[in-house]
Order: C-alpha cells, then sequence, then structure tokens
C-alpha cells in the first residue's frame, strides 16, 4: 500500500482537481483508478480524463455516467422506460425567474437538489415561494463546493417517505443483475446515518417491482458496474430519485447478506470479465444493519480535533481483503491514536455494520457493538446512534425519512438525561485512576473537587477510590479557550459519554451579565462563507448571522 498526498487542504483544491488525482496515479504506478464515493466519483469529465490517460477507470463508462449521473438525465431516461418519477423541472435554464415559474406549476412544497451529486449535498427544501430563492442560493454553492457543479433542479417534495435502493451490477457482456435492496430512511440533512437490508417495509411484491425497475434503468443506459437506484417509498408506490453511478458507502451491508466482496466485483467487471453469479444464484441470508460514526456531536454539529484513545469493538473485522469470511461484526474506518480530525471533509469516521438471522438481534448487537466502540478526544454521534437504535419507531421498522426531524429533540433529550444519570463518583473514579495509577488516594482526608458539566457545576468530595470498571475509559483534553487553558475530560461508560472540565481551582461565577458578550463563537470549526447582515443592522432571534462551512456543509449561525 502507499499514499500519495495531495497538496492544498480543501475539496477544491485537492480532490476536485483531476490533474492532481491523475499526477497521483502515476506517480505511484497504478494502472487504474477506483473513484470511491463522493468528490468526481461521478464526474463523467474525470472518467474520460482517466481512460485518456491509458489508465483503467474502475466505473461505468463515461457516457453512462454522463447518461445516469445527472439527476436530470436519469430522470429524462427513467420517464422513457415507465419509471415512476415525481413531478419535477430538469431544464438548462437555471434562472431563478425560470425555477419559480416551474415551482407554481408543480405546487409546493418542493425539493431542490443538486444535478451532479448526493449524499445530500446541495438538497433543500422550499415550502413556500419565498423560500425558494434562499435554498437555491444555498444549494448552489454548497453544490459548487462539493461537486466542482452548480446545476440545479426541483421537484414535488414527498414529505414523509421511505428511502428505499437497489444495488445493481452489469458486466461488458450484457448481463444485469440486483442484490437485493437497502432502507436508507434515517437521515439528518438529506445524509443517511443508519443502513439496513432488507427493508422492513418492502413486500415480495414491492421487491419485484422495485428490482426490476433498477435494472431496466442501468439496462437502458448501457451500465457496466456496480450501482445504485434510489427511490422514494410511500406504501406500495415507489418515485426515482437519482441513481448514483459508483459504489455507496453502505455496500457492506449488502456483502453481509450476500457474501459478495462489491469491490473485488468491480474489478473483475473493470478487466472485462463477466459476473461471477447470475441472478438466479445470489442468495440472501439474515438481515445486517450499518450505523455511520460521524465527528459530531448529539445536536449534528460537526467537530474536528484529535483521536486520543481507540477502541475498537473485540472480533470486529477490519481486514478489507477477507469480507467474503461472512464475520457478524465489521467496522470500516480510517482512524488512528494521535490522528486529527480536520474540519475540511466529510465528517464521517468510520462505519459499524452488522449480521445477524433477525433484525431484533442485528439492533441488539449493533447496540452491543457501540458501548464496545470507543473514540475519545473530539465529540461522536455515537451515544445517538444507540438512542436511535433504541427508539420504539425504528424497532418497529416506522422510521421514515422524517423520524429525526420529529424524534430528534426526544432523542438529545435521551443522551443528556443519561449523561446527568452517570455525573457522580463513577465519572470521578476513572479520571482520578488515569491520573494517579491506583485505586487509594495518598492523602486520607476528603478531597473538594469540583466539575463543569454542561455548564453546570458538580461538587463532588472524594475520600477514596473503588475498583475501575473494565468497561470505562477517559482521555485527558487539553483545552485552550478565551480564558486560557483549562483541562477537560472525556469519559465513557457503555452508552454514555461525558465531557468534564475541571472547575476546583476556578473563580466563583456571577450571575449577572454586566459585562456583556463580546464577541460571537462558532460551535465548530470551518469557513465563513457569508454574512448576511450589516453593521448597525438590527436582528431578531432566529436571524441569520453567518453561514460557515464546515466538513463540506454549509450551517446557519
Amino acid at each position: 500500500d502507499a499514499a500519495v498526498a495531495l497538496p492544498g487542504s480543501s475539496s477544491a483544491d485537492t480532490y476536485l482537481r483531476i490533474h492532481r488525482l491523475l499526477d497521483a496515479a502515476r506517480s505511484s504506478g497504478a494502472d487504474a483508478v477506483h473513484p470511491g464515493y463522493g468528490f468526481l466519483s461521478e464526474n463523467a469529465d474525470f472518467a474520460q480524463a482517466v481512460v485518456d490517460a491509458g489508465l483503467i477507470w474502475v466505473g461505468p463508462p463515461p457516457a453512462a455516467i454522463r447518461a445516469l449521473g445527472s439527476k436530470s438525465a436519469s430522470k429524462a431516461i427513467a420517464q422513457a422506460h415507465g419509471i415512476p418519477c415525481l413531478d419535477g423541472y430538469f431544464g438548462a435554464d437555471q434562472r431563478d425567474e425560470r425555477f419559480a415559474a416551474e415551482a407554481a406549476r408543480i405546487g409546493y412544497p418542493v425539493m431542490v437538489k443538486a444535478a451532479a451529486g448526493g449524499g445530500g449535498r446541495g438538497m433543500r427544501l422550499a415550502p413556500t415561494p419565498e423560500a425558494l430563492s434562499v435554498a437555491l442560493a444555498s444549494a448552489r454553492t454548497e453544490a459548487a463546493s462539493a461537486f466542482g457543479s452548480a446545476e440545479l433542479l426541483i421537484e414535488r417534495a414527498v414529505l414523509a417517505p421511505r428511502h428505499v435502493e437497489v444495488q445493481v451490477f452489469a458486466d461488458g457482456h450484457g448481463q444485469c443483475i440486483h442484490l437485493g435492496e437497502r432502507d436508507c430512511s434515517v437521515q439528518r440533512r438529506h445524509q443517511k446515518l443508519v443502513e439496513e437490508t432488507p427493508s422492513p417495509a418492502v413486500d415480495p411484491g414491492l421487491r419485484k417491482r422495485l428490482c426490476h425497475s433498477a435494472v431496466r434503468l442501468a439496462q437502458a443506459a448501457g451500465y457496466v458496474g456496480a450501482g445504485t437506484v434510489e427511490f422514494l417509498v410511500e406504501g406500495d408506490r415507489f418515485f426515482l430519485m437519482e441513481m448514483n453511478t459508483r459504489l455507496q458507502v453502505e455496500h457492506p451491508v449488502t456483502e453481509m447478506v450476500t457474501g459478495l466482496d462489491l469491490v473485488e466485483w468491480q474489478l473483475r467487471v473493470a478487466r472485462g470479465e463477466r459476473l461471477p453469479l447470475t441472478q438466479d444464484e445470489v442468495r440472501f441470508d439474515g438481515h445486517a444493519i450499518e450505523v455511520r460514526l460521524c465527528a459530531e456531536d448529539e445536536q449534528f454539529v460537526p467537530h474536528a480535533g484529535p483521536v486520543s484513545v481507540l477502541v475498537v469493538p473485540p472480533g470486529a473485522q477490519t481486514d478489507f481483503g477477507a469480507v467474503g469470511a461472512r464475520s457478524d461484526l465489521r467496522f470500516d474506518h480510517g482512524l488512528a491514536r494521535g490522528w486529527q480530525v480536520p474540519a475540511h471533509y466529510d465528517s464521517m469516521l468510520g462505519k459499524l455494520i452488522v449480521h445477524a438471522p433477525t433484525r431484533a438481534l442485528a439492533i441488539q448487537r449493533l447496540v452491543h457493538a457501540l458501548d464496545e466502540l470507543v473514540v475519545l478526544g473530539l465529540p461522536t454521534n455515537r451515544a445517538m446512534l444507540q438512542a436511535i437504535l433504541g427508539h420504539e419507531h425504528f424497532a418497529a421498522g416506522r422510521a421514515l425519512i422524517p423520524f429525526l426531524s420529529e424524534a430528534g429533540a426526544a432523542l438529545i433529550e435521551d443522551v443528556q438525561k443519561r449523561e446527568q444519570e452517570m455525573t457522580d463518583w463513577r465519572s470521578l473514579s476513572a479520571i482520578l485512576f488515569e491520573n494517579l495509577g491506583t485505586g487509594r488516594l495518598v492523602c486520607p482526608y476528603v478531597r473538594p473537587v469540583r466539575w463543569r458539566h454542561r455548564g453546570r457545576l458538580l461538587d463532588v468530595p472524594v475520600d477514596g477510590l473503588p475498583e475501575r470498571p473494565s468497561d470505562l475509559c477517559a482521555a485527558r483534553v487539553a483545552h485552550t479557550g478565551a480564558a486560557g487553558a483549562s483541562t477537560r475530560w472525556h469519559v465513557q461508560h457503555r452508552g454514555v459519554e461525558l465531557w468534564l472540565e475541571d472547575a476546583s481551582h476556578a473563580p466563583p461565577e456571577r450571575d449577572d451579565d454586566a459585562r456583556g458578550p463580546r464577541e460571537l463563537r462558532a460551535p465548530f470549526n470551518g469557513k465563513v462563507v457569508a454574512l448576511p447582515v450589516a453593521v448597525g443592522q438590527a436582528v431578531a432571534r432566529g436571524d441569520t448571522i453567518a453561514i460557515v462551512e464546515s466538513m463540506k456543509i454549509e450551517h446557519r449561525l
């Protein structure tokens, strides 16, 4: 294995620069390019440039990417072949006035989408005509940053559907098959957090129609390689969203239930081989669920920072070359102790995938695996993922796309309630154990200790330490704030995480606000891309003061 550093830090300076990627391939001696997902993975010009450079492109032909990689073009093909689509506008006229006229024809609410990419980027809901212009402007800038193209489309918004997608695979000899469907309805910011197969809401009849439509769309475009056709599902009705002309982030769940290595298939097809199996030879076994571990807090706010402690769940498969071994637990990640998670790219740190005979058992195993996974040093969504898996709607298979927007507040409350229940001597025990390396205090007298947790001061008198729980981890994190340096501890005990700051020697806090705020502090690292206010302007609660881009997403503060 080898790595080639690209100059620059932003997407625009690195993974969106075709010539730099080709230079890296040449310098490493590679004879093929696998585009992964995101960035230029669905860019026909990049695919053509790879071919023109004399390298093998591990993906569909550039013509197929042009036909299907654009949401606009794929919907035109789908409509010509009788595949259901939502009413929308996919034209070349990108003026706001044209979008406004088309939205009036379609009827509000409408969804604004980036035509050239996926992953929820460049996607905005416009519930009213007044909201459309703001949605168009925001989607354009985000799409241009993420995909290098600001082209948009709009379509009728379906407010409470499921997101169900079909994995298809085609070779260069005319054979095209499907590998079942995945349900990806649990999302935040139109980005998936939990993916599973099979879908808990798709019966055999609907599955047959979905998979048949997906294969028909791929064949109509002369597709070759791995691809995913995504649908919105309402009851027994479905509508095409788009086709991703690449491998999906969630492909491991399909690998778990089929026992197949989809990347191996991609490489075999790219060098001209036939598909290893026919449709009738594909077998599906049990249930698989994947969760995306992200550098985000429970409010889904992204965070950069260090990985101080990393503990992989025991027995988890991390060897990419052994996918066919059918392990019950898999952790795909690129983490290492001491690594600094940057603010320039996506917040996803890794993917935890489980396989079990039943869905209920898969959920149970995944919750346990999240208990055993330890990533300390920066906030992650680990506790929130556990709360999602434990929610009654998810357990019953009733979670639709609006699930997190509707249940999010209750899930956050659940996470924070469990934190409050743990702010006791057990947390202190772990931290002092790390400091002293012993279960006995040097001095026999009671030691007053004060901690700050979520702004609340906790006074804990300590006169000794019990044995440290074997499943409790703590890491000291250096923190420099406006008021100077302080020490924070990141503590994890099973499904609970705490951020505690040592306030034992802090000066008394005042309740009055006589000094008043002197600065506006963003809750995460990022780049200010817009300031939609002017000096002297009066603002009200809820008004946008700044727009900050962090981890490829625009956030309105």
